[in-house]
């Protein structure tokens, strides 16, 4: 089916008038009318408000061009399985399992495959031809591919606990014990900050895989503390409910 035909089922699904549906993102009804007639297609920015509304992705909105998979695991996604970003937004990445709320799921390979290995396995698949053919196939995933970007040369697990230790280092006041730390999306995490001079900054890629944490101030109140870090740098924030009211705590290069 065409993205044409799809708007205009969707629409007709959703009960929405053109000119509802065209107010609900901020087109005309003209504009609305040329895309059911093929004349135009949604730019990107309107895909993604059209995906929030008819809860699609915006690969079935153009018409499934791609066969998608989750670059965790390897599972083909469809709009009943893919993850969505704590605003609603499809990610279309990864399935509900490996990406939830802008957190993954799994930080280490080896848990992602002993945990198949025990749930796919049948009496046309062992066990352990699961672990052989997803221990080959994850690595070409872009999220594995990512930890080896975050991690650099040295073993990812050794890599967490010495960040885990430098956090513990910096002795901030309230701040508790670090003791683990999870995989975060950057855009989940990237919040913006206002510097002495009054400029509001950001200091994340939305797109880049980081490790972090939030934790309760130790001296209780509406403030946490949330924690990011990467090869290159740790910053501590403190913040209250959602994320609401930000401050930089401390951004230091490693």
């Amino acid at each position: 089916m065409e993205t044409k035909n799809i708007i205009q089922e969707l629409r007709n699904r959703a009960g929405l008038s053109q000119d509802e549906l065209a107010e609900k993102v901020h087109v005309t009804r003209q504009a609305v009318s040329r895309w059911e007639n093929g004349d135009t297609t949604p730019n990107t920015e309107t895909l993604k408000l059209l995906s929030k509304i008819f809860n699609v992705s915006i690969n079935t909105l153009l018409g499934s061009p791609r066969q998608l998979i989750c670059q965790c695991c390897g599972m083909p996604l469809e709009d009943a399985n893919i993850s969505k970003e704590p605003d609603g937004m499809f990610n279309e990445e990864y399935c509900k399992w490996c990406y939830t709320d802008g957190e993954y799921t799994y930080n280490n390979m080896d848990d992602l495959i002993d945990y198949c290995s025990e749930h796919m396995a049948n009496e046309h698949f062992t066990s352990n031809q699961v672990r052989a053919y997803m221990t080959e196939m994850l690595p070409k995933l872009n999220y594995w591919k990512r930890y080896s970007e975050l991690g650099g040369e040295e073993n990812f697990e050794q890599f967490k606990q010495k960040l885990i230790q430098e956090f513990n280092e910096l002795h901030i006041e309230g701040m508790p014990n670090v003791e683990s730390l999870n995989a975060l999306v950057g855009s989940f995490v990237n919040l913006e900050y206002r510097l002495p001079n009054g400029k509001m900054v950001k200091f994340l890629d939305d797109s880049a895989t980081y490790l972090g944490n939030q934790l309760e101030c130790k001296f209780g109140g509406k403030r946490c503390f949330g924690l990011v870090a990467n090869m290159d740098f740790l910053l501590v924030c403190s913040f209250e409910k959602d994320g609401e009211n930000p401050e930089l705590v401390m951004y230091r290069k490693r």
